[in-house]
């Protein structure tokens, strides 16, 4: 009998406790130390800057009404979301995908801890060539939900299994590199 436990739990719970805590001490950073919500905008680089928004929705301004319904509904999907990624972590056996989704965890968490202290996400990273933006306005949580998604689907795309041959026993996973 194999164990169903992943054997990369233990460090998927630390990567997630790393991306979660990042997340909560940037935004103490930029709420108490830098002040950023009086300031509205701290110019970092000419191509950087911390900026000030309050998020009470999803990407792209979906879902952006600041509203008490909108706030607990996002709260209880996105911990629906984080307890199935927990889920699928304790099961994973490949190394790469638990780090991915670790780090959804963990950017998951602390957006969630967002909309319950505050009442929306606290987004400050803002940057920008000129006028170009490539991305809204985000914060630590969201760049590595993204960065997991992104891996998990590179990692499916790359080294996807191949469905065997007619009479071809499958292979072992060898995705655990």
């Amino acid at each position: 009998m194999t164990s169903t436990r992943s054997p990369y739990l233990r460090f998927g719970l630390l990567i997630a406790a790393a991306a979660f805590l990042l997340d909560q001490v940037t935004k103490w950073i930029v709420i108490v130390p830098l002040s950023l919500e009086p300031k509205r905008v701290i110019e970092i680089t000419s191509f950087f800057n911390l900026t000030w928004a309050e998020n009470c929705g999803i990407s792209l301004s979906m879902f952006s009404d600041c509203n008490d319904t909108t706030r607990w509904t996002l709260v209880a999907v996105t911990a629906l979301v984080a307890a199935a990624v927990a889920f699928w972590m304790t099961r994973e056996k490949a190394r790469g995908d638990v780090i991915a989704l670790a780090m959804i965890l963990g950017g998951a968490l602390g957006n969630i801890v967002d909309r319950v202290r505050h009442g929306y996400v606290v987004d400050f990273a803002d940057l920008h060539f000129g006028d170009f933006r490539p991305f809204l306005i985000f914060n630590v949580a969201d760049a590595c939900i993204t960065i997991g998604v992104l891996l998990l689907v590179a990692r499916a795309l790359l080294l996807g299994e191949k469905a065997p041959k007619a009479g071809e026993q499958p292979a072992a996973d060898q995705r655990g590199v």
